[in-house]
């Protein structure tokens, strides 16, 4: 038996009686025969119920239950041996290996249980060669056990015996299983050439793959994606991929039953739908996409932007700050890592998938935008939705058809493009004004969703009552978070320049604007002070932001959001600054701001008082100069505020003293005959 080349592996392995103690120091204790057979047992009992994963793998996984059933019994018997003393060495190390394969085999099964259907079908031919290799090394170290040694029962060498066969016997991938596979990379090569899937054959193929409800081909999407940005496999990832546009043409197909999210019957403080993920925090969205960020990073500015957004930002030619308007020293993108540990961290406590925090969504963007199957299979969805929709008479019909909209539209600018070709926008409209909030909040968000491809904008603005309808959500939506998202949405349409004057010039989007930052919870008054600093932008603007109470509003929130300092910023530079000097302690509350605010808010602020003095002259500087402790605050801001804040404190600090310098004057020459000394504007120039 020595001379078998595993019994001789297994003998070299066991450690020696004789040797000293220290060539074993670092290995883990051994357990005793007594323990070894417990654990067999144990093993043996785990994998004789073992569920299969897949119905294409059923046969697979019963083999393995069958004969796992059968050792459970056989170490039943052993384990009486053991009880009668120790089992003799050449059997005990054979049962050690026996140990090292069955577990082996749960760590396959487990392996198996965790990927998605898809990719089990896929990957099928090596999974079965991984399995028949396993049953081989398990035959082959039961028929090294030395059962005449251990003085089994007939009936138990049988049953070793019976094991050892039924693994040796050779267990060829099903045709079956064969045939649904090929059935499967067949329809991916029929949707590449723009071939609609046939119904039928789709529900059949789906079926065998066990996904035949909603829940399921979620779950598979969800699997699936997660396996693209982890490359589980490189030589499937393009399959993959498709199978992921399949199954979400699949999912509204096949299953337009989707469960609704349940707003309706919410408060309308409540922003969370059932089902839904919670709303991402603001800070943790792109000011450009207003989606959450994926790969945050710091451009010379200080803001932080997903790296998809900017990288396109600075694509279009353009060397600004997007969110500052600042001309950027330098293009370079610093990553910010703290920011994305910390979205990361969100994902993981909400429940959000995670794939694309560990993955560059960069790369998938870019994988899927090259994968034929995967586009055309967006396209079928987008079509396919879109029409539905046009038929849906009922809102409970109507709310499962834009909830999938609104999902496909949330990532990638081919489903946006897709959607909105399809006509989707001219039917989203009209559902704004729907009394059902969970319709009201999926139709705004799909239109937040597509407003962010430049072509869909158009379509917004130029569809009939389109703005009216934001608007409307803006004053009477159903919950917050649809407040919220119309004002994201009036802020993503005003990025166009000519379309920023038209919401400019509409009183009611102005003013219902101003309602949210006034009454709203804190991530609406962000999204409506963002648009509102997008709007103020423009001067012809201006006047009627002002009008409308811009400054009072921006003023009251100055301590609590950033973007609060920017808007009164963009104001005073574009014909405001009067109406923000004329509020009372407008000027003490911006000095405050640039004293305790974050980096940006106090870049603002300082921003803010600067044009102040320099549109208004001496009245603007003698108020900031009346504020206690102004001076030290330009110097603190000079010494340890971003590149932008040290110019603008200097520049304020210059103005100072050149008032001081004037005021002087003015005091000596008070000893003769008076004179009337007005500091000009220009006088305040640095």
């Amino acid at each position: 038996m020595a001379s078998n080349p595993r019994a001789a592996a297994v003998a070299a392995c066991a450690p020696s009686s004789s040797g000293s103690s220290s060539s074993v120091f670092m290995q883990p204790p051994s357990p005793s025969d007594g323990e070894l057979l417990r654990l067999l047992h144990r093993l043996a009992r785990d994998l004789s119920v073992v569920e299969t994963p897949a119905p294409f793998l059923r046969a697979a996984f019963a083999s393995i239950s069958r004969r796992s059933k059968l050792l459970a019994a056989a170490f039943d018997d052993l384990l009486l041996c053991a009880a009668a003393g120790d089992l003799p060495r050449s059997a005990s190390l054979c049962l050690r290996e026996v140990l090292l394969v069955l577990q082996r085999f749960k760590a396959v099964v487990a392996d198996c249980s965790a990927r998605s259907r898809m990719r089990l079908l896929l990957q099928s031919d090596e999974m079965e060669a991984e399995l028949r290799e396993l049953h081989h090394d398990l035959a082959t170290m039961l028929d090294l056990l030395p059962v005449v040694e251990l003085g089994l029962a007939d009936d138990v060498l049988d049953v070793l015996a019976l094991t050892s066969r039924q693994c040796r016997r050779c267990s060829p991938v099903l045709e079956a299983e064969q045939a649904l596979k090929a059935s499967v990379l067949s329809m991916i090569h029929e949707i590449e050439r723009e071939i609609v899937p046939e119904r039928e054959r789709l529900e059949e193929i789906l079926e065998e793959v066990g996904i035949n409800d909603p829940a399921s081909c979620s779950d598979e999407i969800e699997s699936l994606e997660r396996e693209i940005g982890d490359r589980a496999s490189d030589k499937w990832t393009a399959s993959m991929i498709a199978l992921v546009g399949l199954l979400r043409y699949a999912k509204c197909v096949l299953f337009s039953a989707t469960p609704r999210p349940s707003d309706s019957n919410s408060k309308a403080d409540v922003e969370v739908e059932e089902g839904e993920p919670p709303a991402s925090p603001s800070d943790f969205r792109c000011p450009i996409s207003l989606d959450l960020m994926r790969d945050p990073v710091v451009v010379a500015s200080g803001q932080t932007y997903d790296r998809e957004s900017i990288d396109r930002w600075f694509s279009s030619g353009k060397s600004t700050c997007p969110k500052t308007g600042q001309v950027l020293a330098n293009l370079e993108l610093v990553p910010n890592k703290a920011l994305k540990n910390l979205i990361c961290r969100w994902c993981r406590e909400n429940g959000v998938a995670m794939e694309a925090c560990e993955a560059s969504k960069n790369e998938q963007a870019q994988a899927m935008a090259a994968n034929k199957a995967a586009i055309e299979a967006a396209r079928m969805t987008a079509s396919f939705l879109v029409k539905k929709l046009s038929v849906s008479f009922s809102p409970d019909a109507a709310n499962r058809v834009v909830h999938e909209i609104r999902l496909l539209s949330k990532s990638g600018s081919e489903n946006r493009a897709f959607v909105g070709e399809a006509g989707a926008v001219p039917l989203l409209v009209p559902l704004l004004y729907s009394e059902d909030a969970g319709l009201q909040l999926n139709a705004v968000t799909a239109l937040l969703n597509l407003s962010i491809l430049e072509a869909n904008k158009k379509r917004i603005m130029h569809a009939d009552g389109g703005v009216e309808a934001v608007a409307h959500i803006m004053s009477s939506g159903g919950t917050w978070r649809a407040k919220e998202n119309a004002a994201a949405a009036v802020l993503s349409l005003a990025s166009v320049h000519s379309y920023r004057r038209r919401l400019g010039r509409n009183q009611s989007v102005v003013e219902k604007l101003v309602h949210l930052v006034r009454t709203g919870p804190t991530s609406t008054k962000k999204d409506a002070l963002a648009a509102l600093l997008t709007l103020a932008s423009e001067r012809e603007n201006v006047g009627k932001l002002v009008d409308a109470g811009v400054a009072e509003v921006a003023l009251s929130a100055i301590s609590k959001e950033e973007t609060a300092a920017a808007v009164l910023a963009a104001l005073a530079k574009r014909g405001g600054a009067e109406a923000i000097v004329n509020i009372d302690g407008a000027v003490a509350r911006l000095v405050a701001e640039m004293r305790r605010g974050t980096d940006w808010a106090r870049e603002n602020a300082t921003a803010a008082l600067v044009l102040l003095c320099r549109r208004l002259g001496a009245p603007a500087v003698a108020q900031v100069m009346a504020v206690p402790g102004v001076e030290w605050a330009i110097w603190e801001l000079m010494g340890t505020g971003t590149d932008r804040a040290r110019r603008k404190a200097a520049s304020l600090g210059r103005i100072c003293r050149r008032w001081a310098a004037a005021s002087a004057t003015d005091g000596e020459r008070g000893a003769g005959c008076p004179v009337a000394t007005v500091v000009t504007p220009a006088m305040m120039a640095s």
